[in-house]
């Protein structure tokens, strides 16, 4: 038969695109700008010669487990990891979510909370965020008050805006509701805050983090939870058997007993950050909006023409102009000093040209 018989559920969703375009300053990704220290990439090919290839991995990546958790003062059973963060999200929607459940987003944030909903049925309901990008914490504690929520995600620092979610909001939270509460850690090593000790006391509060940011290794996909053992036991229920292949588990381990040589990178970052800012707060036309993370949700006048306009000139940023609530904002990502000027020196020949525009116009 020349036809298929496509699930309807999938109609209307839109595949995530991740705008991954060649470019000479790629700043788009929230990636870091530096590689994995060379110590520790040489430890990893000594590793390397040691694996069997041949060898299903460890299912449940246990040794880097055990790291994890001693090095946050937790049990095994109080980790998993996962295939990149994204495993570990889309294993919430399936575990906690599904028809007759309901999943609280607080818009604009990551995409993908809701699109993976909205792919396990789950109902969705929406909570925006003030004009600032701050949470509206009263609405949403107003919301789950009425008690039909079953799981929440919150990002601290938020993706794209960049604001960490304060730790009394999210006590006041877990102490308001039954649901699970996610907070999204991924960008937690550039804001220096983490809710970590909430976890004490607090069976619905589950961590993830992630090792494509900081530690540099956004090519390798490693995630990992933290949260109650029986929590974590309900993940593993609906995880993928072998998710985490060998050799990603082996740099996973040499990669987080070394986490120490990253602080400089992170340092930098930081540093370069400030600096960034303070560079755009200064380009007239664009404006900055604070952030905790690796990257700055800027806002500007036909920002979709300033993203073409600075692809043209070798600089990749992620364009946001068209996303509801995120209306003429680019997001740009906190790259090397070289990428960073760049990016400055691009946005100042916009409006240059922009101003000169405006004075012919009016001529």
């Amino acid at each position: 038969m020349d036809n298929v018989r496509f699930n309807p559920r999938l109609a209307d969703i839109v595949p995530y695109d991740p705008k991954y375009l060649p470019a000479e300053h790629m700043i788009s990704a929230n990636e870091s700008p530096y590689n994995v220290p060379d110590e520790i990439r040489y430890e990893v090919r000594k590793r390397l010669k040691r694996l069997d290839y041949n060898r299903y991995p460890d299912p449940l990546a246990n040794e880097l487990r055990d790291i994890i958790a001693d090095a946050n003062g937790l049990e095994r059973e109080n980790v998993l990891v996962g295939n990149g963060g994204d495993e570990l999200l889309f294993n919430t929607a399936l575990a906690f979510g599904g028809p007759g459940r309901t999943f609280l987003n607080c818009p604009p944030t990551f995409s993908v909370y809701e699109a993976n909903a909205e792919l396990t049925g789950t109902a969705v309901v929406n909570i925006p965020r003030l004009p600032n990008y701050r949470i509206d914490e009263m609405a949403v504690l107003t919301r789950v008050a009425k008690g039909d929520i079953d799981f929440i995600i919150l990002t601290s620092p938020n993706n794209p805006t960049g604001q960490l979610v304060s730790d009394t909001f999210i006590r006041h939270l877990l102490e308001s509701t039954d649901a699970l509460v996610m907070v999204d850690e991924a960008y937690g090593e550039f804001s220096r805050a983490t809710c970590r000790p909430l976890l004490q006391g607090h069976k619905n509060l589950v961590i993830l983090r992630t090792f494509s940011k900081a530690f540099s290794c956004a090519g390798v996909r490693l995630g990992y939870l933290l949260g109650d053992a029986e929590v974590i036991s309900e993940y593993l229920k609906v995880r993928q058997p072998y998710s985490v292949d060998a050799v990603s588990q082996l740099i996973g381990c040499t990669v987080y007993e070394n986490r120490q040589l990253f602080a400089p990178a992170i340092t930098s970052i930081i540093m370069q950050r400030e600096h960034l800012m303070e560079e755009l707060e200064a380009t007239e036309g664009v404006h900055v909006y604070p952030s905790d993370a690796n990257f700055i949700l800027l806002q500007m006048e036909r920002a979709d023409e300033a993203w073409e306009k600075l692809y043209e000139q070798g600089v990749l940023v992620r364009d946001f102009s068209h996303t509801p609530m995120l209306e003429d904002c680019l997001r740009v990502s906190v790259g090397t000093e070289k990428d960073n000027k760049a990016l400055v020196k691009g946005l100042r020949k916009i409006m240059r040209e922009r101003r000169r525009e405006s004075a012919e116009i009016v001529e």
